[in-house]
């Protein structure tokens, strides 16, 4: 009789947590996108470079991934130079970050107004998590937009890799 016990508990433990399990592989993995800043693009102007965005679950072919998760959020936002990989994110003067997809409109996740000019050659954006970010991260087409303002001119175009990591509940009602 114990054994049947702990046998009924293990397998509702294993079905149960599987949303959970998937949550968290999901909110520990990050959506990653790179976005080339070109060298003819004038300093001290507002301007925008878009991509598409990859996660964990794409790349290894999950596509139902989203379904085990609910109340997803931005949990982090970061820069990091990826072509040249010296290059100093102190560049920007300033830089958003938005999130789009094709079912849904845009909206920023993150930014940063008061970039210094010796950041380094990575630099953590401020979060807006005040919302839901489901319907975005659910669609099937995430795409994320930078929009920025350069501190000089570029003597050469700049690959910039952005990372956004999300934070999510388990939905454990499909």
């Amino acid at each position: 009789m114990r054994k049947l016990i702990i046998a009924f508990l293990a397998v509702s433990i294993g079905i149960s947590g599987c949303a959970t399990v998937q949550s968290i592989i999901k909110s520990s993995f990050p959506y990653t996108a790179t976005l080339i800043i070109p060298a003819s693009t004038k300093a001290n102007t507002t301007v925008s470079a878009t991509s598409a965005a990859s996660s964990f679950d794409e790349i290894f072919g999950n596509q139902n991934g989203n379904s085990y998760i609910k109340e997803v959020r931005i949990a982090s936002a970061k820069l990091s130079a990826s072509n040249p990989n010296t290059q100093s994110m102190g560049m920007f003067k300033s830089v958003k970050l938005f999130i789009s997809n094709g079912n849904s409109g845009e909206v920023m996740v993150a930014s940063r107004n008061d970039v210094s000019e010796n950041i380094g050659t990575s630099l953590v954006l401020d979060i807006d998590n005040s919302r839901f970010l489901d319907s975005y991260i659910k669609g099937n087409s995430l795409r994320i937009r930078a929009e920025y303002v350069l501190r000089n001119g570029l003597t050469t175009d700049v690959s910039v890799k952005a990372a956004l990591s999300f934070s999510s509940s388990p939905n454990t009602v499909n």
